[in-house]
């Protein structure tokens, strides 16, 4: 008996899922662990540095030496979990690029019919919509996060200005550097336009998503259309929104000179 085409794709389609579905499990605590790592190296330095006074003062320094052997202690397990989970990673994308390979094949044999490439394609705009919607929420998670570093930075380099009148000349460098890591979030922030850029994305995923529930469920445009008419349409649709979505983009990246040349 002759295997279904349409069956197989849909089969490899799921199991290409799931190999996405465990690539991005895996890479969150990857993200946590490289976090820990940098965090506990900066430690390592601020510990070592307060060791070295320490001795150099002939003080008690037996609090310092027992953290700074907890904290090396830390980074250094951190870091052999990094490179065991590495390679744990390393078998999930293979596994993933090897699922993708798999999926456009079975695609590639699906019969040459005007319906079942117009199936393949609303289907794979599932990806589009994915896509569109992480690109949306790393720019968004930027935005927030450089909008958190001009927040607290300008309250805490108000605060530590107010504090210091000068005779503290570390204090005084620490806010310089601060003030200047304000101004440089400012100005990236103000350049690349991360908050406008996530928001375009998440409104093009949005109108894809509709248009494809849409044409599933014959609502709205695609009411009482045989089939495909209904992939038709959704197809010329789907096409157009991408191409409004690259104009925008476009847009935002002419606006940054234009912003330039107006401010001079």
């Amino acid at each position: 008996m002759t295997p279904d085409p349409h069956e197989e794709y849909r089969k490899a389609f799921a199991a290409f899922g799931l190999k996405d579905a465990e690539l991005r499990a895996g890479r969150a605590p990857q993200r946590i662990g490289w976090l820990i790592l940098l965090g506990s190296l900066t430690l390592t330095c601020i510990l070592g540095y307060t060791v070295v006074v320490g001795l150099w003062e002939a003080n008690d320094g037996v609090t310092r030496w027992l953290s700074l052997i907890i904290v090396n202690i830390l980074w250094i397990a951190c870091a052999c979990w990094l490179y065991k989970h590495h390679n744990s990673m390393a078998g999930k994308a293979s596994a993933f690029r090897d699922a993708l390979q798999k999926r456009q094949t079975t695609a590639a044999q699906l019969p040459l019919e005007t319906t079942s490439g117009l199936r393949v394609y609303r289907e794979a705009s599932l990806d589009v919509i994915a896509a569109y919607r992480a690109q949306g929420s790393r720019n968004r998670r930027v935005h927030n996060a450089f909008q958190l570093v001009i927040i607290t930075g300008s309250i805490v380099v108000s605060t530590l200005t107010a504090m210091n009148e000068g005779s503290n000349a570390v204090l005084s460098i620490f806010t310089a550097s601060l003030s200047a890591l304000v101004g440089i979030s400012a100005g990236v922030t103000g350049y690349f336009k991360f908050r406008e850029r996530g928001n375009t994305s998440q409104s093009t995923a949005d109108d894809i998503e509709k248009n494809y529930n849409a044409s599933g469920f014959q609502l709205g445009d695609y009411k009482g259309m045989e089939e495909t008419a209904r992939l038709i349409l959704y197809a010329g649709t789907v096409e157009k929104i991408k191409e409004e979505q690259r104009k925008r983009e476009i847009q935002l990246e002419q606006s940054t000179p234009r912003d330039e040349r107006s401010a001079q």
